[in-house]
């Protein structure tokens, strides 16, 4: 059986060997048998599942739990539960499927609700039933209205009622906090379009600008989407060889 020591891993990964040592740290990778004088031997599970780390990691503006479900498929693989990788794996596809479909939603309503072309405010939703609905934590509603990106109307007793405006406006900010927007970016890309109706949506979500305060290295949305997804089909083809080889 071949082995590699740190060095050897890095340079056919491509990262630093400190990295290949993070990478057993936080167990993203079996933990190496070492020699005598205290190296570390690694084996081509370790090469693959390396791979499989670079691969997952890629994409890295994604939130709504993604990187966060990509990363415990990758502690699964590392203790050899293929099978459980791979099912994980088919969860975060389906995932991504949806937040692509949620960004084209978004990107299909967004000149209308901001441009008055929405009619109707047949909706009066409360607040856990838009949560369950956009399938979004009440708090986190709760912190999108405190930092002013929602104004919500209130009855007599109190309680708040969700229009369909409302709505449709949500599924914005959720696609655009996916994208790892700031909330000030999402206020000021809001204000931004309900000035100017003819803002070409789509270009504003991919292109990133000087001027917005973004959290992220990329707020290209759309487009780290469809990067995610076809990593992560490339994925499940890399577990199927890996149960193969080490199982």
């Amino acid at each position: 059986m071949k082995t590699y020591k740190t060095a050897e891993v890095a340079a056919i990964i491509g990262i630093h060997p400190n990295t290949v040592r993070l990478y057993e740290k936080l167990k993203l990778i079996p933990k190496p048998e070492r020699l005598s004088n205290g190296y570390r031997v690694f084996t081509e599970f370790h090469i693959k599942q390396c791979k499989l780390i670079r691969l997952a990691f890629q994409v890295e503006v994604l939130q709504n739990g993604l990187r966060k479900k990509i990363a415990q498929m990758i502690m699964v693989s590392a203790t050899g539960d293929f099978d459980t990788a791979i099912v994980l794996t088919e969860n975060y596809l389906e995932q991504i499927g949806r937040e692509r479909r949620n960004a084209e939603e978004a990107i299909e309503i967004v000149k209308q609700i901001l441009s008055g072309g929405v009619g109707g405010n047949s909706g009066c939703l409360k607040r856990k039933d838009v949560s369950e609905l956009l399938d979004i934590s009440m708090d986190t509603l709760r912190n999108w209205e405190m930092n002013g990106l929602l104004k919500v109307k209130r009855k007599n007793n109190g309680y708040r009622t969700y229009a369909d405006e409302d709505i449709q406006r949500l599924k914005i900010i959720r696609s655009l906090r996916c994208a790892n927007y700031s909330l000030e970016a999402i206020l000021r890309l809001l204000q931004q379009l309900s000035q100017n109706p003819d803002t070409d949506i789509r270009a504003a979500l991919n292109t990133p600008k000087q001027t917005d305060d973004i959290i992220s290295v990329c707020d290209r949305l759309i487009v780290s989407l469809s990067a995610a997804e076809e990593n992560a089909v490339t994925i499940l083809d890399m577990l199927q060889d890996m149960k193969v080889q080490f199982s």
